[in-house]
């Protein structure tokens, strides 16, 4: 890593990235540390796309060649790709209540962190001249707005963000002994209400908690990919929901109508991370089988990676459609 990628990287831990303040900033910062840190990848964007391989014809540009099936059939052949010229993201971020959550580990709530995310998605998105969307929801959709390819739409979307998120101020563990319980929004009505308004193929991006049963949840995500549609799935959580690191005697109130629970940490934090790996297991492999990209986020992990994590996953689906036309399958 060179010189430059390292300044970016000392801004882009999130504890700092949160100081910063504004989300239009935090956003364009993790967009600069992105590529300040993928120079030398071949994989810089979003819109290029494998499609198939033809035989070479005289003229034919070699740098097309693909000399792996060259060297297994001893014959040319180019690699033909499409541009996305209509790639169309949708982007719906979570914001309920329980995506206020913030412990001492994360300066940035669950909603911060997937909102800085979305919005540097939206500006590489934009800056491809591809079209990107905004849905928010909580019990019930909130804001939606279609896909546009207008670069002015960025900061109307950082606007949308910023005064979409929970209506409650940022929670965080309470002091004596207070911690927070999440629960009681409904994930999967959403996801109803959002199939009716992709009434074509997208990619749609999810951040959230998923707080809801994870049978219903799938049922929606199905509903999405029946509409031809493609799913990045974020699983969003703090670095204290994963392990429970509260000690001694914890009143645990409830941020979605569930009241509040005292109850010893230590006495269930075995338990409890058992029935948390379960959970993102449940829904690692729903979303498996319906050919939808997962993946676990913490807010403590730093935010260019996150989009790293999530670009690559894209690169592992192309490599993998290239490697099966290798082979013949």
């Amino acid at each position: 890593m060179d010189a430059k990628a390292q300044d970016y990287r000392k801004y882009l831990d999130p504890k700092v990235l949160a100081r910063l303040g504004g989300l239009e900033l935090r956003a364009r910062m993790i967009v600069e540390g992105f590529f300040s840190g993928i120079h030398h990848s071949p994989h810089h964007g979003l819109s290029v796309e494998f499609a198939d391989h033809r035989t070479y014809a005289q003229g034919d540009d070699l740098r097309h060649i693909d000399w792996k099936l060259f060297g297994k059939t001893d014959k040319y052949y180019i690699k033909e790709y499409e541009q996305e010229t209509n790639l169309e993201v949708v982007l719906v971020v979570d914001a309920s209540e329980s995506m206020r959550y913030r412990s001492d580990d994360s300066l940035l709530t669950k909603y911060e962190y997937a909102s800085s995310i979305a919005a540097a998605i939206a500006y590489l998105t934009l800056s491809q001249h591809d079209s990107v969307g905004l849905c928010i929801f909580d019990d019930d959709i909130t804001h939606f707005t279609r896909p546009t390819n207008s670069p002015h739409f960025w900061k109307t979307l950082i606007r949308d963000l910023e005064e979409g998120g929970p209506l409650v101020g940022a929670g965080r563990k309470r002091s004596s002994g207070k911690a927070v319980v999440e629960g009681g929004v409904k994930v999967s009505r959403a996801l109803g209400e959002l199939v009716e308004r992709v009434t074509h193929r997208q990619l749609v991006v999810i951040a959230s908690d998923f707080f809801d049963d994870v049978g219903d949840v799938l049922t929606g995500l199905q509903r999405l990919r029946y509409r031809g549609s493609e799913l990045i799935v974020w699983h969003v959580w703090d670095p204290a929901e994963l392990t429970l690191p509260f000690r001694g005697p914890t009143s645990f109130e409830g941020m979605e109508q569930m009241g509040r629970l005292l109850a010893d940490p230590g006495a269930l934090r075995v338990r409890y991370v058992e029935e948390v790996e379960e959970f993102c297991h449940r829904l690692r492999m729903g979303c498996g089988k319906l050919f939808a990209d997962y993946n676990r986020l913490s807010t403590g992990s730093a935010l260019d990676a996150t989009l790293s994590s999530y670009l690559a996953t894209r690169s592992r689906r192309l490599r993998s459609r290239s490697s099966r036309v290798l082979g013949g399958g």
